[in-house]
């Protein structure tokens, strides 16, 4: 049986990703920070479908906990063949306006997170002898957006770093690969108004946001064979957006 780890997985786009990998039947490894009671639903969802799934607490800003969680899914399933760096972030304001601290956790979070959970991950990678390492970036990394400059540079980083693990562990039979998703139907878009809803989706050419369960499509496209040859790629999923 395939193992994937999914941080930020009790929720938004990290739940459909586990589901996604779930139904193929990988052991999923749904890490919260927060969202105790939504992760465990979620692994019941998992089990009564037939699946096999746990929950763990995972601050990613926390290596201590990281290296818990690590160890933990070992102990419970054996090896890691799948890492998908889902947790994250976002916050709207001009960048005059940020405060320190709130520059600190979103970097913390969507960037060093990302970091530090494939560091420690990757001992587990080699001694597997291949491994597929899965980014979720967005397309705010790729082309800057206004008011979200430090989420946009953290994001931007995330795909730096995938091309340079790319490069440092393609021997070791190990991918690295960045996910950068546009527009997301997830509740972090309840707050907008019909009207900011219905603009948004009209500057989308095939005038529909994202549906989570196609970047965990994605994600297991990667993880699979058939991603076998593919690394340090960043695989813009926008309907268009961007063109």
């Amino acid at each position: 049986m395939k193992v994937a780890v999914i941080t930020g997985s009790s929720r938004g786009i990290g739940k459909d990703i586990a589901k996604v990998f779930a139904r193929q039947g990988y052991a999923v490894i749904i890490c919260y920070n927060k969202s105790k009671e939504c992760a465990e639903n979620l692994c019941d969802e998992i089990v009564k479908n037939g699946g096999n799934a746990i929950s763990t607490k995972l601050d990613v800003t926390n290596v201590d906990e990281i290296k818990n969680m690590l160890s933990y899914t070992v102990k419970c399933f054996g090896h890691i063949d799948v890492v998908v760096n889902n947790a994250g972030i976002a916050h709207k304001a001009l960048l005059i306006d940020e405060d320190e601290s709130t520059i600190s956790n979103i970097v913390d979070t969507n960037l060093k997170g990302t970091i530090n959970v494939t560091k420690y991950a990757l001992p587990y990678l080699l001694e597997n002898g291949k491994g597929k390492i899965i980014n979720i970036s967005s397309i705010w990394g790729v082309e800057g957006a206004s008011c979200e400059a430090v989420y946009s540079a953290s994001k931007a980083g995330i795909i730096g770093f995938t091309r340079s693990i790319a490069k440092e562990y393609a021997y070791n039979n190990i991918t690295a690969n960045c996910i950068c998703p546009g527009v997301v139907d997830t509740d972090m878009n309840k707050n907008l108004s019909k009207q900011e809803l219905d603009d948004l989706v009209e500057s989308i050419p095939q005038k529909r946001m994202l549906k989570g369960e196609e970047i965990g499509n994605l994600a297991l496209f990667l993880a699979e064979q058939t991603g076998d040859y593919i690394t340090g790629q960043s695989i813009v999923i926008d309907g268009g957006f961007l063109l």
